[in-house]
């Protein structure tokens, strides 16, 4: 488990100051991001055609929640996929990757009000 997860279960008060949502609201999130995450799996399975069964391949080293906090914290603090490869204890490119996968499933359940506080730092940036 990633450092900011076990930091924030141990200390929800704090969820707000790391990633933008209390603690509560991030519950919720969670519970809502799976769901689509899992749909969203199931429909792509039943699109492939396969000749070896499915469930074999290398395991992802962040669980679903550790993706969820990744990208929220990317969010929040718009810090490097650099350096949140290492505070995840993964590559930078799978940073990079677990936030492009992870944004349009939290755009459709998050505010937009953060989703669109990031396009503007990205945009004065450029």
């Amino acid at each position: 488990m990633s450092s900011v997860l076990d930091y924030i279960e141990a200390n929800p008060q704090q969820a707000q100051r790391l990633i933008g949502l209390a603690y509560p609201e991030l519950q919720k999130l969670l519970q809502n991001a799976e769901k689509s995450h899992h749909k969203n799996q199931a429909l792509l399975e039943s699109k492939k055609i396969r000749i070896i069964s499915g469930g074999g391949g290398r395991k992802p080293k962040l669980s679903i929640k550790e993706q969820i906090i990744l990208t929220l914290v990317y969010l929040r603090h718009m810090t490097t996929f650099q350096l949140l490869g290492i505070q995840f204890g993964v590559s930078e490119s799978t940073a990079n990757d677990t936030f492009n996968y992870w944004l349009p499933v939290l755009r459709e359940l998050l505010p937009s009000s953060l989703i669109e506080q990031v396009k503007k730092k990205n945009l004065t940036m450029k």
